[in-house]
């Protein structure tokens, strides 16, 4: 009697081994597939940070280009606005040249027509 309780308590300790042995490695399972679940989320959101930071470094790229061709553009307008801005002083300089001809040759004519009438008034006196 005493061996058959012996007998039935240690069958039953293996049995409660087995099935404790079978929770361990249920439960060593679902922490590898939550520890990997966990991995897997973190690595898609670390993939997507690299995606987007590759794409905003090709951006930044695009920026800068159009950033160093609006510089030449801004430049190249510059260079034409002055040598527009130039060009109208050199009219404007021509300008004042051919009024200053103008007023020389009024003067002139003044002077010449004066001379004239002067010849006309008196004509005993030059010959």
């Amino acid at each position: 009697m005493l061996s058959a309780l012996i007998k039935e308590h240690q069958a039953k300790q293996a049995a409660k081994r087995v099935i404790q042995e079978q929770k361990r490695k249920e439960c060593i399972v679902a922490a590898n597939d939550l520890t990997q679940a966990l991995v897997d989320h973190l690595n898609v959101g670390v993939a997507q940070a690299y995606l987007n930071q590759k794409k905003l470094d090709a951006e930044a790229k695009l920026l800068h280009q159009g950033a160093i061709n609006f510089s030449k553009q801004t430049q190249q307008w510059l260079a034409l606005v002055e040598n527009f801005s130039s060009a109208l002083k050199e009219i404007g300089d021509v300008e004042n040249w051919a009024r200053s001809i103008e007023n020389d040759m009024k003067i002139i004519t003044d002077t010449l027509e004066r001379a004239y009438e002067t010849t006309q008034e008196n004509p005993s006196s030059s010959q």
